[in-house]
């Protein structure tokens, strides 16, 4: 993936089916930090955001990505393929810009989808 050369402070990235929360390539930087978990937990942050987005009746796009933020880091969920796929990215905040890596997954989701 070229998501790994891009950002410095990356801690893990995966690309994961959305249907079954496994993960179809994945990448950590962290021995304690472990992709394939993050992948099956996030799934579930992807499906009940759709299905909230859905009975709120939001918006009659589809989910773009969700972030979450932690102290010192930034957890991107960018969809793919009207929300078949997702990439699902972790950086350090201190050492990664959030407009950056946004913009990094941003252009390799392009070659993704």
């Amino acid at each position: 993936m070229g998501i790994i050369a891009d950002l410095p402070g990356l801690i893990a990235v995966a690309v994961v089916d959305t249907d079954t929360g496994m993960n179809l390539a994945s990448h950590s930087n962290s021995e304690q930090f472990n992709p394939d978990m993050a992948a099956a937990y996030n799934t579930q942050v992807v499906k009940h955001n759709l299905k909230a987005m859905q009975t709120l009746r939001l918006s009659t796009g589809t989910l773009d990505d969700i972030l979450i933020t932690v102290p010192d880091q930034y957890h991107l969920i960018k969809l793919l393929n009207g929300g078949e796929l997702f990439i699902y990215l972790a950086v350090n905040s201190l050492d990664t810009n959030l407009a950056i890596a946004r913009e990094v997954v941003r252009q390799h989701s392009l070659r993704i989808s």
